[in-house]
C-alpha cells in the first residue's frame, strides 16, 4: 500500500500533506503516468503537523476540505498546543486528544496507531 506525500483532491484543488495513504485498489486505477506525477485523487488516510508558522484555524479549515473531498481520516497533529484532532467521514464533529492518548487508525487502518506525542514537544 503506497505512502505518498502528494495529492490532488477530486474538487480540482491541489493540496500537500504533511503525509497521506491511499488504499491499493484505489492507487491501482490510475495510470502509471498519472501514479508519477502530482495525482487526481483525494487520499484514504491524511496527517497535517503543525508548525509555528501555521495557523490553526487554517489548518482546521484544510482538514475539514480533505474530509469533505472524500478522505476517510484526517489528524491534525498540534505539537504548539500539545493537542491532536482526529476528523473523519463518519465523525459531525472532530475529536480531540491529548499527546498522552493513543490515536488509532480505526476500521481504515486497524493496526496502525501512535501512541504519546512527547517528542515533539
Amino acid at each position: 500500500m503506497p505512502l505518498t506525500p502528494l495529492r490532488g483532491s477530486p474538487d480540482g484543488s491541489m493540496r500537500s500533506p504533511d503525509l497521506s495513504w491511499i488504499r491499493k485498489e484505489k492507487w491501482g486505477k490510475l495510470s502509471l503516468e498519472e501514479q508519477q506525477k502530482f495525482a487526481p485523487v483525494c487520499p484514504d488516510f491524511v496527517i497535517e503537523l503543525r508548525s509555528k508558522s501555521d495557523s490553526l484555524n487554517q489548518l482546521k479549515s484544510k482538514m475539514l476540505k480533505w474530509i469533505g473531498n472524500g478522505c476517510q481520516l484526517a489528524w491534525l497533529i498540534d505539537s504548539i498546543e500539545q493537542k491532536a484532532y482526529v476528523y473523519s467521514s463518519m465523525l459531525e464533529t472532530p475529536k480531540e486528544f491529548g499527546f498522552n492518548e493513543k490515536l488509532s487508525g480505526g476500521d481504515l487502518l486497524p493496526r496502525f496507531y501512535i501512541v504519546g506525542f512527547i517528542e515533539l514537544k
